[in-house]
């Protein structure tokens, strides 16, 4: 078996999800779900099939961001792996829970707008995710003034009273 780290190639200032689901029907299932949680976004997404024929399965509403998803999964090309490439604007936070609540949706690797690098096992024709880098090492533990920020960043975002 082979370890590789293969980097997520993305503008910083996008935001992906990287998943594991389970059957075909997932690429239109996550389409819907997008749409539904976030009229008007913007998002490409591609899902890579295990068995059959071995595509990699694509919708989106925006043509560049679906070939970006695109590119993303054949470099990573483990089976089942769908990755989601939001547009400028538009955050994981609001679709996360309608990403998960898919029906064929097994896990979520990554949310992030950070720096992802997906680190992967090969064995002959075979390919999974074993995990992901997401972002940086920590550089130290907040005091009250970055408690303070924190807070009133959240705030300034609308996400807290």
């Amino acid at each position: 078996m082979e370890l590789k780290l293969i980097p997520v190639e993305k503008p910083e200032n996008l935001n992906v999800i990287l998943g594991q689901a389970h059957f075909i029907k997932t690429v239109e299932d996550l389409h819907e779900a997008l749409v539904t949680a976030v009229p008007g976004i913007r998002f490409g997404l591609a899902f890579s099939e295990a068995s059959g024929k071995r595509l990699i399965r694509r919708s989106g509403t925006d043509e560049a961001l679906t070939d970006l998803a695109v590119r993303n999964l054949l470099n990573i090309a483990a089976g089942h792996a769908f990755l989601i490439v939001l547009g400028e604007g538009f955050y994981p936070i609001n679709v996360l829970h309608a990403v998960k609540a898919c029906p064929e949706v097994v896990r979520i690797f990554a949310a992030t707008a950070n720096p992802l690098q997906v680190v992967v096992a090969e064995e002959g024709e075979q390919r999974a995710i074993l995990g992901v880098m997401d972002g940086f090492k920590p550089l130290g533990v907040e005091d009250e003034a970055e408690v303070a920020w924190r807070k009133d960043l959240l705030r300034r975002f609308g996400y807290k009273l």
